[in-house]
């Protein structure tokens, strides 16, 4: 198990996606790429999370129970407190309506979930994760 100062030094990513074979496999696949990660199964849980975990990018699910993803998108970016988190979209959806729906309320990016390997996914968070520190 690694030590505190370890830990402290990891990017915190939060998925927010109610598959939970899904959830589990992203949650695995970023641990192994040297991140520290949250699960959350809805968008009021998503959002309940965020306040605790404190991450530093968010993988958000579209269609979800309770709160979708897009209520929980713009909850997010109403509230100083999380408006600057990069939030990456998870969708089944090639619906391009809602993408750029979700991009212009503030999504950084998005992923279609039938169009990527877990692979690809790392490359996506290392990316986003490397252009947030830019910005700081």
């Amino acid at each position: 198990m690694a030590d505190k100062a370890d830990k402290a030094d990891k990017a915190k990513i939060l998925v927010v996606e109610d598959e939970e074979i899904l959830l589990t496999a992203l949650k695995e696949e970023l641990e192994t790429g040297g991140y520290q990660v949250g699960g959350a199964v809805d968008g009021q849980d998503g959002l309940d999370k965020v306040k605790a975990f404190k991450p530093d990018l968010i993988l958000l699910d579209l269609v979800m129970p309770k709160m979708d993803g897009m209520e929980m998108l713009r909850k997010l970016k109403e509230n100083n407190e999380t408006r600057d988190i990069p939030v990456v979209i998870l969708t089944n959806l090639s619906d391009y309506e809602r993408i750029s729906e979700v991009l212009s309320l503030g999504a950084m990016d998005y992923l279609v979930k039938a169009n990527y390997k877990l692979e690809d996914l790392l490359e996506k968070v290392k990316t986003v994760i490397a252009r947030k520190a830019g910005n700081m």
